[in-house]
């Protein structure tokens, strides 16, 4: 009577506890389930890519399902639109677009950073790249005899290539500029051949001239002379005369100060005495190889060596233009 009773107990626990372990063997398979179609996805802080545009695959670790992370993978999340931009994608941006393509949040877990900020590969060229380059090409074409030194006023920005350009060379040359004091070169940015930007730089020129300074007071009407005067050479942010000659044999148009420098309105040329008189009796001279033909006339007008001024022939009254020469006859013009 008790065994029966004991065997009754028995199968009462059994059909009791079984239940349970049934259930809790489905809910072990279906979490192995839902850990099998879950998407992991773990977001560096920072990531470099090489391509302009981006896709989830790119710029984190996706692991799960391989369908769902083939498809998780290839969701676009934007693309660069300038060179050496940098785009920040945070959690609730990423579980969007997973949304936006099926994926839900409920589907997804998110490890590591709070968000992602994505660079390109760029390579980037110095401003003082350009400079360097800029200042050697001007040593080999000098922009002009005079000029002794140059001085950059103007820098470029960098120059961002984008990681999909090869083969990067620069080519610099000469362009103008409306200053006389500055010279400007330009700088090809060349990928393949191919123009992809270009870079300016400017300089300021200095120029090696000569100026001549007053030894001492010099009085109105002085003639200019290595006694009172010193020649000097300086440097200077505006050219010098072509072809400088010491002002030696000028005169002074006012009195001048020890330590003036000479400018051209301070000085005039010493004109030459008249040798001929308004009314003065001429000789006309032609003179050639193998033969000399002479003739009186009078002067019609005052007159220098060299002057060209109007003459009479006295024999056939014809008036002529003739220059004066050194000994104070005169010669037809031609």
């Amino acid at each position: 009577m008790n065994e029966n009773k004991s065997v009754r107990i028995f199968f009462g626990c059994v059909v009791l506890i079984c239940p349970l372990f049934c259930r809790a063997s489905t809910d072990a398979n279906n979490n192995d389930l839902k850990k099998d179609t879950e998407l992991k996805i773990y977001m560096p802080r920072e990531v470099t890519v090489k391509d302009s545009n981006l896709t989830l695959g790119r710029v984190s670790i996706i692991q799960g399902d391989e369908s769902l992370t083939v498809r998780a993978s290839e969701i676009a999340l934007g693309r660069f639109s300038v060179p050496g931009q940098k785009i920040v994608l945070d959690r609730p941006i990423i579980l969007g677009r997973l949304a936006c393509n099926g994926i839900p949040a409920s589907e997804v877990t998110l490890t590591g950073s709070e968000k992602i900020t994505v660079k390109q590969q760029n390579q980037i060229i110095d401003s003082n790249d350009f400079v360097s380059l800029a200042d050697s090409f001007l040593e080999k074409h000098r922009p002009g005899n005079m000029v002794c030194k140059w001085n950059p006023v103007r820098k470029p920005k960098d120059f961002v290539v984008p990681a999909e350009n090869k083969d990067i060379k620069l080519s610099p040359r000469l362009v103008r500029t409306g200053a006389r004091n500055q010279a400007r070169v330009e700088i090809a940015v060349l990928s393949e051949g191919e123009k992809i930007g270009v870079r300016q730089v400017t300089f300021s020129l200095i120029y090696e001239r000569h100026q001549a300074v007053a030894k001492a007071d010099i009085p109105a009407g002085a003639v200019v002379s290595p006694e009172n005067i010193k020649i000097e050479k300086i440097q200077s942010s505006e050219p010098g005369p072509a072809g400088f000659k010491p002002p030696y044999g000028q005169t002074v148009r006012r009195r001048l100060p020890a330590g003036t420098v000479l400018a051209p309105n301070m000085l005039e040329t010493v004109k030459p005495p008249v040798i001929l008189k308004r009314n003065q009796n001429v000789v006309i001279r032609i003179e050639r190889p193998g033969f000399l033909v002479t003739a009186m006339g009078i002067a019609m007008q005052d007159g220098r060596a060299g002057d060209y001024i109007k003459v009479r022939n006295t024999d056939s009254q014809q008036i002529i233009l003739a220059r004066i020469k050194e000994d104070g006859t005169v010669e037809p013009g031609v």
